[in-house]
């Protein structure tokens, strides 16, 4: 229901007036501009790129107008999630993530993981206990303590690393547009946002 409820809003709010809300985003304010932007991943695609942690009550509190707001995602758009690694505490949720990505089991283990966190108060943050946690999801613990520490995985974390120090993260939720600007927040005014911007890249294409 809420997410129904969200999606109508968005939507009335939109075909009220779109110009008139666009018009209120501007740099400095609701979003920052990227001294040195990045490429992008897939070219000739507008770029939608959300870092998190699985730990963060704000990423949490985002997660829902995210989903959303990809349930509707235009074509143009390519979109990707980079779990933050930015120290060691983030690291291991990131490391578990891209572990989770290799072994085909991300889909159906993202949420449950962030809610298991942030709903029920489960301690899920080193090594084992994400072993455990994605043992339940078919995975086995051997299986998955061979990937964690493994070249694939580290090199996965150094581009994550790169990458948040290129854009100048100083935190998560950051949802970074075609790798020139950054918005955060936790609430639907991010995804009114991002959507400004993908169009403003539609118009300086």
């Amino acid at each position: 229901m809420k997410k129904f409820v969200f999606g109508g809003l968005c939507a009335a709010m939109m075909a009220i007036s779109g110009t008139a809300m666009a018009a209120d985003f501007v740099a400095g304010k609701d979003y920052t501009v990227v001294a040195n932007p990045g490429k992008v991943a897939v070219p000739g695609k507008i770029e939608v790129r959300e870092f998190f942690w699985y730990g963060c009550p704000h990423c949490f509190k985002l997660e829902p107008y995210m989903q959303a707001w990809l349930k509707q995602i235009p074509k143009d758009v390519n979109f990707l999630r980079t779990p933050a690694a930015m120290n060691k505490v983030w690291e291991q949720g990131a490391r578990a993530y891209y572990v989770s990505e290799a072994l085909g089991v991300r889909k159906k283990t993202h949420l449950p993981l962030f809610h298991a966190i942030n709903d029920q108060g489960q301690q899920i943050f080193d090594q084992a206990s994400l072993a455990k946690f994605y043992a339940g999801y078919g995975v086995p613990e051997q299986k998955f303590n061979s990937m964690f520490n493994s070249f694939p995985i580290t090199a996965k974390i150094a581009e994550s690393n790169k990458l948040a120090q290129q854009y100048q993260l100083t935190g998560v939720p950051a949802v970074v547009v075609n790798g020139k600007y950054v918005v955060q927040g936790e609430d639907g005014k991010v995804t009114q946002v991002i959507n400004y911007l993908i169009e403003k890249e539609r118009k300086g294409k």
